[in-house]
């Protein structure tokens, strides 16, 4: 064996009995079980920016986003990705994909065989004068991973790794594997084209709003409709507190009591926080109260949530 071939296969051993070892607090597996890698925003402000690892009967197998510092958030939640496998991005924003090569870089050299992931996400914008450009999906990854992309090399670096890009169409899909499904239908986050996805297993389910403002709620309603977790991105306080220019992008306070209560969602969690609703717990919590009388709680990174 080679030295950077026996170099791999110590790593890989390595990497994998550090990454199967249990949090001192857990407990027998759930059926379905969310951990928070991410609860922040854009901004360096010490929580990791939007990203969540879905585990289905005890196994890490879907990420949703992949903000700055889930790597980090990884390791210090134990998750084992040795089966992680199916990644969803809400939207290409860099506080929600900028951390995927490394997350990629790090499942494969714990792995001891060759790693498929499918990878689901928007469909491009081609830009205007008022408008960003947005790749599409199996662009952004090719140019990330593609035979001339930035990262080329991470295809076969310590595992031969295999992308199946998927670009969500607008319309309301539902995709098994196996033993769960993810449902998917178009968001809306300003310029930037989004996903919103609903993971279902064993007769539990969690939604993921991601970046989402007025235009994109009914869709949100519909694919919410009586979910047992609602992961709603709060980001802004109630109009007319937070910049003019947000609420063109992201959904204040109000307007996710009135969601969540419509669509029957059995417990809120508020993640992608900012600074201003870290610190207005109260007047955020005041205000959802308004509309729904569910639990409601706030994400911190590293939480582990049970729908």
């Amino acid at each position: 064996m080679g030295s950077r071939a026996a170099f791999f296969a110590w790593f890989a051993a390595c990497s994998f009995m550090l990454a199967v070892v249990p949090p001192a607090h857990a407990s027998a597996a759930e059926p379905l079980e969310v951990i928070v890698l991410g609860s922040g925003g854009p901004g360096a402000t010490g929580r990791a920016s939007a990203s969540y690892a879905v585990l289905i009967d005890g196994t890490p197998r879907i990420l949703v986003d992949a903000g700055s510092g889930a790597f980090v958030r990884i390791g210090e939640s134990k998750v084992d990705l040795d089966a992680l496998d199916v990644v969803l991005l809400t939207h290409l924003h860099v506080d929600h994909a900028a951390e995927l090569p490394g997350i990629m870089k790090a499942r494969a050299v714990s792995s001891s065989g060759p790693i498929v992931f499918k990878i689901y996400g928007p469909a491009g914008s081609p830009g205007s004068r008022d408008g960003a450009y947005f790749p599409s999906t199996r662009r952004f990854l090719d140019l990330l991973f593609g035979s001339r992309g930035a990262f080329a090399y991470l295809r076969d670096f310590a595992a031969p790794i295999t992308i199946e890009p998927h670009d969500l169409p607008p319309t309301a899909r539902s995709m098994s594997f196996g033993s769960f499904t993810v449902s998917s239908v178009a968001g809306h986050h300003g310029d930037a084209p989004a996903v919103i996805y609903r993971v279902n297993h064993d007769g539990k389910s969690v939604t993921f709003s991601g970046d989402i403002d007025a235009a994109g709620l009914p869709a949100l309603r519909r694919i919410a409709d009586r979910t047992d977790l609602l992961i709603f991105d709060a980001p802004v306080l109630d109009p007319p507190d937070s910049p003019a220019v947000l609420y063109t992008l992201h959904s204040p306070p109000q307007a996710i009591g009135q969601v969540a209560r419509a669509a029957g969602a059995r417990a809120l969690l508020l993640s992608h926080l900012s600074p201003a609703t870290d610190a207005g717990r109260d007047p955020v919590l005041r205000s959802i109260r308004q509309n729904y009388a569910g639990p409601v709680s706030f994400a911190t990174d590293g939480m582990r949530v049970h729908p």
